[in-house]
């Protein structure tokens, strides 16, 4: 008899204790700096009607929708009618419409749940994985990009990021760019994907894309010679030098001042980049200015992005940790009117990696699973034990409980495979003295405390123990079974 295949499916992933243990804490981190902001809870259902999704992503993004065959008797058309989440925009969308009278004027969530894609898999990309919405609905003011970009850093920064910058663009002054340097709108799409490699390539190399895609001579000179301003060097683009806020601040000035001189009366660029100014004046009155630069090669999301473009990047490491921007078209796909929105997606599963990398995580969530481990001294002894470890997680410890009457050696074995730190051990002798010994299992030390002054014992280890006496649960003494 073979066995059967235990790997699970192509593109998803099992996740294992110490994994969801820090992907709860990154979460759970920044839940609790969006709710600072205002933001409330979102979740959606994992299954949506297709005729929902399909449409929604192009071409390309509608042969990635997985979908749901039609259940029973209809099974055998082939026929889908279901199909699994594909981002969390879309059914924000579709929530926005059917509660449209029951929310706020200004509806400012959050959403953490996985989307599915039926992607090929490979490495770093997966068919299942997690995004990390944040959004506010229902006004144009640059006040909200103000805040989504003070939370998102405030995020970072609660997680133990500080060598990050915030990128900002805007839709329209790509245009304002691109008409008066005399490219044509058919080709702004192509130029917009050259200029996008500017860092990566040169002015060279760039140069030779542009070419290649199409655009005149006279265009690509203005262009180049407009992104020649010096740039704050990479290495001086991050936190927490304040010589490089300085710098940072002197080389936003001069950009705005180059857009304002290149745009000139463009009217669609002009307003974007009054747009941006806003959006450094406000963001200043929370000092998440500091983090901020303004760079006018920016063009993600074209395709949905109206007004401005976010997106957040980490020294020394290729991609980024986040983005997003305004999409004041999108949300009303569902109403057939326009909705003010803007939105933030923090790169969730991508932080996890970067913090794992980097040994970010905190020990509890790394380590061990539990702060302590109670032993069973034989069956007699079995309840004394658990009223112990009860007494202990009324502490607020992280108690596990030996569920046998083992040998102590397999005992204190099981607990090193673990990790956990420490072990106590109530046997005969103890409990005659009305005491209990503690295992430190680093050291391989042994004590002896008496069993009221446990919890501050365990406290003088470095655990974190709730001040007040440890009581015996007299429900459970020897005595009462």
């Amino acid at each position: 008899m073979s066995s059967a295949k235990t790997q699970p499916a192509r593109g998803m992933r099992d996740f294992l204790p110490a994994d969801v243990r820090k992907r709860e804490y990154v979460i759970g981190v920044i839940k609790q700096v969006y709710e600072r902001y205002g933001f409330e809870p979102l979740e959606t259902p994992a299954v949506e009607n297709i005729e929902t999704l399909m449409g929604k992503y192009g071409e390309e993004g509608n042969q990635l929708i997985f979908k749901i065959l039609k259940r029973g008797e209809h099974e055998k058309t082939g026929e889908a009618d279901l199909a699994l989440r594909y981002d969390l925009t879309v059914p924000l969308a579709r929530v926005v419409a059917q509660y449209q009278n029951e929310l706020p004027k200004f509806f400012k969530r959050y959403q953490i749940q996985p989307v599915w894609r039926a992607d090929r898999p490979a490495r770093g990309r997966f068919r299942e994985f997690y995004q990390c919405d944040v959004d506010v609905l229902g006004s144009k003011s640059m006040v909200v990009e103000a805040e989504l970009i003070a939370a998102a850093s405030d995020a970072l920064v609660a997680l133990g990021f500080n060598d990050f910058v915030i990128r900002i663009n805007h839709r329209q002054v790509l245009t304002g760019i691109l008409d008066q340097a005399g490219v044509e709108r058919a080709k702004h799409d192509d130029a917009l994907i050259a200029l996008d490699k500017l860092e990566k390539v040169g002015s060279r190399g760039v140069d030779n894309e542009l070419e290649a895609r199409g655009i005149n001579y006279g265009a690509r000179q203005r262009l180049l010679d407009f992104f020649a301003v010096k740039s704050v060097e990479r290495a001086m683009h991050f936190l927490p030098d304040e010589r490089v806020v300085k710098e940072i601040e002197a080389f936003n000035e001069v950009m705005l001042g180059r857009l304002v001189e290149f745009i000139g009366a463009h009217e669609i660029g002009a307003s974007g980049v009054d747009d941006l100014r806003q959006v450094l004046q406000f963001a200043k009155a929370s000092g998440a200015d500091r983090r901020i630069k303004l760079d006018p090669t920016l063009a993600r999301g074209l395709a949905y992005y109206t007004g401005v473009i976010i997106e957040i990047n980490v020294n020394d490491l290729p991609g980024s940790l986040g983005g997003g921007g305004r999409y004041d078209n999108l949300v009303g796909m569902f109403l057939g009117k326009d909705v003010p929105a803007c939105g933030f997606s923090l790169g969730l599963e991508r932080i996890i990696v970067v913090m794992s990398e980097r040994n970010m995580f905190p020990a509890d969530v790394v380590s061990a699973p539990a702060d302590v481990m109670v032993t069973i001294w034989n069956e007699d002894s079995v309840g004394e034990s658990i009223a112990l470890a009860s007494e202990l997680r009324s502490k607020g410890l992280r108690v596990d409980l030996y569920p046998e009457a083992d040998k102590l050696a397999k005992q204190f074995k099981y607990a090193s495979s673990r990790g956990i730190p420490f072990v106590v051990i109530v046997g005969d002798d103890e409990r005659a003295l009305d005491q209990v010994a503690i295992k430190n299992m680093q050291s391989g030390e042994q004590r002896l405390v008496d069993r009221a002054g446990l919890g501050t014992a365990l406290s003088d280890l470095g655990l974190r123990v709730r001040t007040g006496e440890l009581r015996r649960n007299k429900g459970m003494g020897k005595d009462d079974r």
